[in-house]
Formats: C-alpha cells, sequence, structure tokens
C-alpha cells in the first residue's frame, strides 16, 4: 500500500513566500501542499474543512495574529501540528509560541537550511527550533543557572538533579533515548528511568509538555 502524503498547509500574506514554500516543499517525497492561506481567518476556514497533518504559519497574518491562530487550531484539529515560520528572533516569543502549542519555531532566515529538517522532526511527533534561538537559549541557561544542583524555573526552585536536566535538554533537542544515552555514557533504559522521574516530579502528561518546560526554562542547548 502507498504511503499517504504527509499533507501541509502554508500560511503567509506574501504570495510570492507561499510560492516559494510550495516549491520547496513539493520538491521533497512524500509531501503534498494541501492548501494555502493569507488569513488567519482562511486557515482556520480550511483546517475546519480539512485538517492537514501541518500548519506552516507566518506570525504576522492579517485579521488574526499567529498566536491566536495556532491556539485555535490546536483547539480545532489536535492531531494538526503546527510550524512557525517568522522573520523575528525572540526567546521570548518563541516561548509564547510554544505555550499557544506549536511544535516547531524556524527563522525565515534559516527556512533554506532548517525547514525541511523541522518538518522531518515534527512529522516524528518531535519538536524543533531554529539553531540560532537554541544556541541563545542555551547560552543564557548556562549564565543562569548552568552551575546550580537544581533547576530554577519562573515558580522557584525544581527538584531535578543535574543528571536529569542533561537528560531533558537533550530529549528536548529531538534526540533518541539511545542517542542521549550514547552522549551520556548511561543506558537508554537509564535515560528513560530519568525523563519518567522528570515528568514525574513536574506532574506533565506528556512529551510536549516536558519540551514547553524545557524552552520556557531555558534548558535547551544546542
Amino acid at each position: 500500500m502507498t504511503e499517504q502524503p504527509y499533507r501541509v498547509l502554508v500560511a503567509d500574506d506574501h504570495a510570492v513566500v507561499r510560492h516559494g514554500l510550495r516549491a520547496l516543499l513539493e520538491s521533497q517525497g512524500g509531501i503534498e501542499v494541501c492548501c494555502e492561506a493569507s488569513t488567519g481567518t482562511q486557515v482556520l476556514e480550511h483546517v475546519r474543512q480539512n485538517p492537514p497533518d501541518l500548519v506552516i504559519l507566518d506570525l504576522t497574518m492579517p485579521e488574526m495574529n499567529g498566536l491566536d491562530v495556532t491556539r485555535a487550531v490546536r483547539e480545532q484539529a489536535p492531531s494538526t501540528s503546527v510550524l512557525v515560520l517568522t522573520m523575528h528572533f525572540s526567546e521570548e516569543l518563541a516561548r509564547e509560541v510554544l505555550r499557544a502549542g506549536a511544535m516547531g519555531y524556524v527563522l525565515k532566515s534559516d527556512a533554506d537550511t532548517e525547514l525541511l529538517a523541522a518538518i522531518d522532526h515534527i512529522r516524528h511527533n518531535q519538536p524543533f527550533f531554529t539553531h540560532a534561538l537554541t544556541v541563545s537559549m542555551a547560552q543564557n541557561f548556562v549564565r543562569g543557572a548552568g552551575n546550580e544542583e537544581e533547576a530554577t524555573g519562573p515558580t522557584g526552585s525544581l527538584p531535578l538533579t543535574n543528571r536529569e536536566i542533561e537528560v531533558v535538554q537533550l530529549l528536548a533537542q529531538g534526540k533518541s533515548s539511545k542517542q542521549v544515552a550514547l552522549d551520556l555514557g548511561i543506558s537508554a533504559r537509564t535515560v528513560e528511568s530519568h525523563r519518567n522521574n522528570v515528568m514525574r516530579k513536574l506532574n506533565f502528561r506528556n512529551f510536549s509538555e516536558l519540551v514547553r518546560f524545557a524552552v520556557r526554562s531555558k534548558l535547551v542547548q544546542p
């Protein structure tokens, strides 16, 4: 049986950007640009009628901003992922995008080198953040909290050990348990144990919540 194509909705208010993205995506096997949208309202209409697998979304859309569109898409079609493609380099904005429910954040300036990788990550239910942003977040983390015995988040001290923080950082980059195990010189079973402990300590229901925590707390490193 032929595998179904991965259906993508491209949303940007500039036609030349949409056409360029369509050309890039359709040059790849297994990806189908099912529709385009130039406003936030159009995005939601398409999602309501025939939910795609992924929405690639500009943040500065007419009628509705990208954050509101992201929240609405996730509410209307929980199985549809959102990847934000923007010109704005901002850690705080990236955190807001994640809180809204997006799985990825890529700068337009990096689209030619990172967009396809981002789609591949999201397609396999792994988050993706543009490399320059993860570097910036990691630097801020190292300056602000890297030497602490336990991670400190916006609500105070969090009961994570240094090893648990390392595991969260690597998993949040999209690495598998086996890759994390190789990086840290431990077994994959131990990685899973650390991950489960973090999930239990912080009362997270799924991996996406863990990744959002990592970004909000500036634990993500390149």
